[in-house]
């Protein structure tokens, strides 16, 4: 009797094995099939321009100065930005961008600093041509690059609106363990079709929501996106201790949004942001 249970067990975990091993084969398919068809149907808004050893995608539209640049919050991309910049686009240049491993960016080969991402940006406004004066404008990971990137460059900054700042709140440890399966779990197309990630991109206006959708499933950009996540608790005394120049005006916008990746993704939050930037450009140009 023991014997015959022992080999129905056997019979049983080869079975389970097996089905287990067809599941994770046809989801691995079902992501790289996607993300092929994905890459054709998502081309990249703005230009890819090179910072020295890869190239980082920045998208700028509008006219007008100063120019606004965008920092998107952790494992995010300029398309989260669409609401904003489709509005503010009628008012003034506004330029928004994909740091190194998101989004349409190269990742560099050296390891991931981000102490480096302020001097990357600068690198990428430079060699793209757009001259300041600028205004930052962040939004969580975002808000504290902007205040680095106002700190070492105060002379090109006017003004700095940061959305949920990471200096007027503390910093949550629980998404880390959590972003560190999310590549693993985009791998084997879990993430896709559970669309557990990619929602919250849902309310973002077309063509914006079905390229961010797409990136929230990648795994090479849900790899950046758990080192910036696991990077907050790094960076946001970094920008606590930052020293901004008094003549650089500040402004905090709260949006109440605090669980990575956040997307700004209703219209409504969106134009809170919209307003704080009209006024921060109002002001810059008397």
């Amino acid at each position: 009797m023991a014997a015959l249970l022992s080999r129905r067990a056997r019979r049983v975990s080869i079975t389970v094995a097996t089905v287990l091993l067809f599941l994770v084969l046809g989801g691995v398919t079902y992501q790289s099939v996607s993300n092929a068809v994905e890459r054709r149907r998502f081309r990249h808004p703005g230009r890819l321009v090179d910072v020295g050893g890869h190239q980082l995608h920045l998208y700028c539209a509008g006219e007008g100065r100063p120019i606004v640049v965008l920092e998107a919050p952790a494992g995010g991309m300029s398309m989260h930005w669409a609401w904003v910049q489709n509005d503010l686009k009628a008012v003034v240049r506004v330029c928004s961008y994909d740091r190194s491993g998101l989004g349409w960016s190269e990742a560099p080969d050296s390891r991931y600093d981000p102490a480096r991402v302020p001097d990357e940006l600068h690198a990428l406004l430079q060699q793209a041509g757009e001259r300041g004066p600028f205004i930052l404008a962040g939004q969580e990971l975002g808000a504290a690059f902007a205040r680095l990137f106002a700190a070492r460059y105060p002379r090109e900054v006017v003004a700095l609106v940061a959305v949920d700042d990471l200096s007027e709140q503390s910093v949550s440890t629980a998404p880390v363990s959590m972003a560190k399966a999310w590549p693993w779990l985009a791998r084997i197309g879990l993430l896709r079709a559970s669309r557990s990630l990619s929602r919250r991109a849902n309310g973002l206006p077309p063509p914006a929501n079905g390229a961010a959708q797409a990136f929230l499933n990648r795994p090479d950009h849900l790899t950046r996106t758990a080192r910036e996540i696991d990077s907050l608790r790094q960076v946001a005394p970094l920008a606590a201790q930052a020293t901004i120049d008094p003549a650089i005006a500040v402004t905090i916008v709260s949006t109440r949004e605090d669980r990575p990746p956040v997307v700004l993704s209703s219209s409504e939050q969106a134009r809170t942001v919209t307003r704080a930037l009209v006024d921060a450009v109002e002001r810059a140009r008397r």
